[in-house]
Order: C-alpha cells, then sequence, then structure tokens
C-alpha cells in the first residue's frame, strides 16, 4: 500500500514541477519552489488499493500550475493553461464564472450561446462547437444535464473528442451512469487524450460558492493536474479509482438524497394532517440525531409551497432511475428509493420537473387529495 502525502506548498511544487518536466533538472524544481507563494496550502492523501477522500483547502489564491510545461510554470506555446468549459446551465455557469474570477484562462461553449454571454464579459472567450474548444484547450470540463447530452456533446458531430490529442485532458462533470462515463472515456482516449470523470456533490448555492465535492475517477495524472482547477470550485475531492466508480458513487449520494426529501416531505405533510405547526417540526429536526442541511435550507419554503430551483426535480428523478438500473445491476434490493422515484415520476407528472426537487412534496399533496 502507498502512501501519498502532499503537507506543504514546497512539495506539492516539487511534485507538480517532477511531473510535467521529462528532465528533473535542478533548474525545474528550483523554479517551481519560487512559484510556492501562488498556493494555499492543501493536503492530498491517497491510500491504494482502498481510495480515501483527497482533502484540500479552498484556495483565495490565483493558481499557476501550467499543464503542458517543460518546468511546471508555462504552457508549451509560453501561455497559461487553457481551461475549456462546456455546459452552462444551473451549476455550469457558476462553475465556470469561480474559474474565471481566480485569473484562468477559460473558453466556454453552451448549445444556447446567450448563456455564454454573462462570462464572455467577464473575460471567457468564446468557441461555437466542443470540438474547437477542446482543440483550443488543455483541459476541458463538461457539465452536462443527462447521460445522451453527455455522450453527444463528448461523442457526437463536431464534439469534443474530435478536438482532443495526446497531452490534453477531459474532465467530464455530468452525473451518468457508469456505462456512459466508460464510453465517453474510450472516446476520449482513444485520441491519446486523458479522462477523468469527476461528478459532483452539491447543488447551485455550493456551486457559486465553490463549496462543491469532486468523486473522481480515471487517469490519475490528469487528477494532479486539474486537481488546483477543482479546488477553486469546490471544498473537497475523493479519488475513487477506476472510471466508472466516480459516476457509482454519486448516484448512490444521490438516492439516498432523493429518499431523503420524499421521507421529509411525507413528515411535513403529516404533521400539518394532525393539526401540528410544519415549521415547529423542522426546527425540531434541525437540532435532533437527523439533522440536516438539506432539512433546514429546503424545508421553510416547503412549509410555504414554494420550490426555488437549485437542483431540478427531473434530474432528481433521472438519478433515482440510473441508481436503480445500478442497484439491479448487482441483484441489490432498494424499494424505499424504488418507492421515492414513483413520487418524483408523480411530481413530474404535474410540470414540476424545472422545480426545485423539494417540490416532490406536491405528490404526496396530489395523494391526500385523491383519498380525499
Amino acid at each position: 500500500m502507498g502512501l501519498v502525502a502532499n503537507t506543504s506548498c514546497r512539495s506539492h511544487y516539487l511534485t507538480t514541477a517532477a511531473m510535467f518536466s521529462p528532465f528533473n533538472t535542478a533548474a525545474s524544481l528550483s523554479k517551481a519552489m519560487i512559484l510556492r507563494s501562488s498556493f494555499c496550502p492543501r493536503r492530498t492523501i491517497c491510500f491504494r488499493p482502498t481510495p480515501v477522500p483527497c482533502l484540500s483547502t479552498q484556495p483565495h489564491c490565483l493558481v499557476r500550475v501550467k499543464a503542458l510545461s517543460s518546468d511546471g510554470s508555462k504552457a508549451a506555446d509560453g501561455s497559461p493553461v487553457r481551461i475549456g468549459f462546456l455546459g452552462l446551465g444551473i451549476m455550469g455557469s457558476p462553475m465556470a464564472q469561480n474559474l474565471i474570477k481566480a485569473g484562468c484562462d477559460v473558453t466556454v461553449w453552451n448549445r444556447t450561446k446567450g448563456k455564454c454571454d454573462p462570462l464572455i464579459s467577464l473575460g471567457a472567450k468564446y468557441k461555437p462547437s466542443p470540438e474547437e474548444v477542446a482543440a483550443s484547450c488543455d483541459v476541458t470540463f463538461a457539465m452536462l444535464a443527462d447521460p445522451q447530452s453527455a455522450v453527444d456533446v463528448a461523442c457526437g458531430k463536431n464534439g469534443a473528442a474530435s478536438g482532443m490529442a495526446p497531452g490534453k485532458g477531459y474532465v467530464d462533470v455530468s452525473t451518468v451512469d457508469g456505462a456512459t462515463s466508460k464510453m465517453i472515456s474510450s472516446s476520449i482516449k482513444s485520441t491519446g487524450a486523458q479522462f477523468l470523470e469527476a461528478p459532483v456533490s452539491g447543488s447551485k448555492k455550493p456551486a457559486e460558492d465553490g463549496q462543491l465535492i469532486f468523486l473522481t475517477a480515471g487517469d490519475k495524472s490528469l487528477y494532479e493536474t486539474s486537481g488546483p482547477f477543482l479546488d477553486i470550485m469546490g471544498k473537497s475531492r475523493f479519488y475513487l479509482g477506476d472510471v466508472g466508480n466516480g459516476a457509482a458513487m454519486k448516484l448512490v449520494v444521490n438516492m439516498i438524497m432523493g429518499s431523503m426529501m420524499a421521507s421529509f416531505s411525507e413528515g411535513l405533510i403529516l404533521s400539518e394532517k394532525v393539526g401540528l405547526d410544519p415549521s415547529i417540526l423542522v426546527q425540531v429536526i434541525s437540532q435532533g440525531a437527523i439533522s440536516s442541511p438539506m432539512y433546514a435550507m429546503k424545508g421553510p419554503s416547503m412549509v410555504q409551497s414554494s420550490y426555488p430551483t437549485a437542483f431540478p426535480l427531473k434530474h432528481q428523478q433521472k438519478d433515482l432511475r440510473l441508481a436503480l438500473g445500478l442497484a439491479e445491476s448487482v441483484s441489490q434490493p432498494t424499494p424505499i428509493a424504488a418507492a421515492a422515484n414513483e413520487l418524483y415520476k408523480v411530481a413530474k407528472s404535474r410540470g414540476l420537473s424545472d422545480d426545485d426537487f423539494s417540490a416532490v412534496i406536491e405528490a404526496l399533496k396530489v395523494k391526500i387529495e385523491q383519498q380525499g
């Protein structure tokens, strides 16, 4: 079992310089050490064969790691590392914005070009296709809504794979199933480029605040290369080994989250039905063993039948469906998640797909109305 720990700026830069330099010269190490103050301290601890979290503090300074340099300070053409970002929805837009604000060289693309305009006004560049973004960038991130969109953007006509080449990296932060992630990985790696899946745990507010959790798997060297940029967008990152493990972890997490929200909704409805104040229920829960930030954040608006979108209900139902498929593949019973999935499907049928996933409570109100 190997243990690799980076506990100082000095060791981080020595590792980064050695990683990118074909010749481990004294000059390259010296130059890397000079740049050490550009980073905030972070700790990265990885065990094998059993992966453990690689945690790092959120940087509050300009990132200067260069993906293709001979000395760890510049890209091959002498410019900063060029970052591509594909998909500027509820999550992608604030993630890309955080990269821009940190001083990164960012090129963006979105199916609806208008969503790129706010980022362009902040300094981002624009390309009209995923292929052109990937061709012009060193590391390209993708945040798409569902598996089909992820495949289309990566592997379809004018897709990112067409612009990839040896020395480049593709980091897919979308939530997809393992089979889809492996398909995209195969397409990207066939070009000689590297692939990392990195689905995120977190919704709109954590994305805005740079507090996401990245569940990564794939090429370890790309994990190290993209680490400083993941740290701008998130508060922690986990390396989980082979492609598919990150996707599986994300589906398990969202399966639990969706089931928790369905149960919480039942409790709010029941408390009101028996004459209790559901607002008091939210307060009671927040002080007990089952306290959850999700309940404290969503509860008050749910009591008011308001569901401002942070994580669309249609995406939660999609993740439950994928999680149930994952469970079926290993013959694992998931009766609670299956029941929760049915509630989300009812809520979708009521036109709540684009509302926050907390709107699942409306599915229970429908059932109550039907019983009445």
